[in-house]
């Protein structure tokens, strides 16, 4: 009796390898099988799309390749810590899609700054920063290559501090945003992003013209099977000879089927005055 006891441990022994191992490979079909459903259920229409995952901090003008009727709101608050003073930022959004692979928005920012009383940097006034119409074109969409390509522009009316209302001009000056963006998904949960163009600043009391380009890259990993990912996005800024860099690590969660939440974290490079930041987004889709 002890001798079979011992040959049917022994064999129980050999099988576990084999069953964990058979285990993993359910789990991983398991997971593949959730992705492809996922993906299914947005691309399985016409005209056709491909998932992307969207960078959280500057976002796109809708999804590439928007179809008609898709909508969205956004509201975010942010938190800025500068050498001298403290910028709190919120800003709303709406966003859609009137007809296919075209995306609108109009966006209103705000800014409160608390400043440190021995800094040497004027503390900013409070204000409305601008209103931000916008609009972009996906021009490209290739189920099969996995990518999307997009072009778009931001135009932005810039306002007077809060304490001005009433006593100078209600806008300042223009905005001009031309940008490009090219998308990409590699198999089934890695994406990578880069939105690019020239942000042309003219302010009404100055007869110069201010340019900086934009030039943003960011790489994700979308969690099988859910719309939740893990990325970080690239923000560099290039002004004549400065080039400036912050690094915003980030997650998106989904609370409900049409609520989302985006935490974004700020770490600057290269920044003489600027120290880290916060920002959440908060995404509903009615």
């Amino acid at each position: 009796m002890k001798t079979k006891f011992t040959a049917l441990a022994a064999f129980a022994l050999l099988l576990i390898p084999f069953i964990s191992n058979a285990q993993k490979t359910e789990l991983r079909e398991d997971r593949y099988l959730l992705d492809s459903l996922y993906i299914e259920e947005t691309e399985d229409k016409t005209p056709a799309k491909v998932l992307h995952a969207e960078p959280l901090y500057i976002d796109l003008i809708r999804d590439l390749g928007a179809r008609k009727g898709e909508k969205e709101w956004n509201v975010g608050f942010g938190l800025n810590d500068n050498t001298d003073y403290d910028r709190i930022e919120a800003l709303v959004e709406y966003e859609w899609a009137p007809i296919n692979r075209l995306g609108l928005e109009i966006e209103v920012p705000f800014s409160f700054y608390s400043g440190n009383p021995n800094g040497m940097e004027a503390v900013p006034a409070n204000r409305m920063e601008s209103l931000k119409l916008a609009a972009q074109y996906s021009f490209f969409v290739s189920e099969k290559a996995k990518t999307s390509l997009a072009i778009g522009y931001i135009h932005e009316f810039e306002m007077t501090p809060f304490e001005n209302y009433g006593k100078e001009s209600f806008f300042t000056g223009n905005v001009f945003n031309p940008f490009f963006v090219a998308a990409k998904r590699w198999g089934q949960n890695f994406h990578t992003l880069i939105y690019t163009g020239p942000v042309i600043e003219q302010p009404f009391h100055e007869n110069e013209i201010h340019t900086e380009w934009q030039i943003n890259t960011n790489f994700h990993y979308m969690i099988p099977g859910t719309r939740n990912f893990l990325g970080v996005e690239l923000n560099k800024e290039v002004e004549h000879d400065d080039f400036d860099m912050t690094i915003r690590p980030q997650m998106r969660l989904g609370i409900t089927d049409d609520l989302m939440i985006g935490i974004v974290t700020g770490i600057p490079v290269n920044r003489e005055r600027q120290r880290l930041s916060t920002f959440l987004r908060l995404i509903w889709e009615p």
